[in-house]
């Protein structure tokens, strides 16, 4: 069994989103080895689409939620029905000890779903690390200081809005 743990942009431009389906479609299809599991916080872009698809192939989904709050705090409305439908949908829900969330927060589920995985499948444009911690090249470094193998996702034609 190998479990992946998914990083990966939240600004993903509309195109980006059936390019990025496509790319962790065609990594789960090689996946041979006993059961398909992921670990996901499930936000908005990469993780959520990571875990839609996941599901699609008959994988077990991990949810790690940040922090206590955030559900409340940091899902948007038009994210609610999927992010409410992916936590349905998991095998296990782990909710970080955190009250609020923070910088902190974001920095323990990162290191929960590095954990947990046994690979990191990294949406990632390649942009070094913003110095706000719990990104998505922070994530990527510190999967590579484990030794974890990193599975960098980045197709052709993929952009972030703004």
């Amino acid at each position: 069994m190998t479990t992946y743990a998914v990083t990966g942009h939240m600004d993903l431009t509309e195109d980006t989103v059936g390019l990025v389906r496509q790319a962790v479609r065609e990594l789960f299809a090689v996946h041979t080895e006993g059961e398909l599991v992921g670990v996901s916080c499930i936000a908005a872009g990469t993780d959520s689409i990571f875990a839609e698809e996941l599901l699609a192939a008959g994988g077990r989904l991990i949810v790690v939620v940040p922090s206590q709050d955030y559900r409340q705090a940091k899902v948007k409305p038009e994210h609610a029905a999927v992010f409410d439908h992916l936590v349905e949908s998991a095998a296990e829900v782990v909710v970080m000890p955190h009250e609020t969330a923070n910088r902190q927060a974001y920095e323990a589920a990162n290191a929960e779903l590095l954990r947990r995985g046994h690979r990191l499948v990294a949406v990632w444009d390649g942009t070094p690390p913003s110095g706000k911690g719990g990104g998505t090249a922070d994530t990527v470094e510190a999967a590579r200081e484990a030794g974890l193998p990193v599975d960098v996702v980045w197709p052709d034609g993929a952009a972030r809005r703004g």
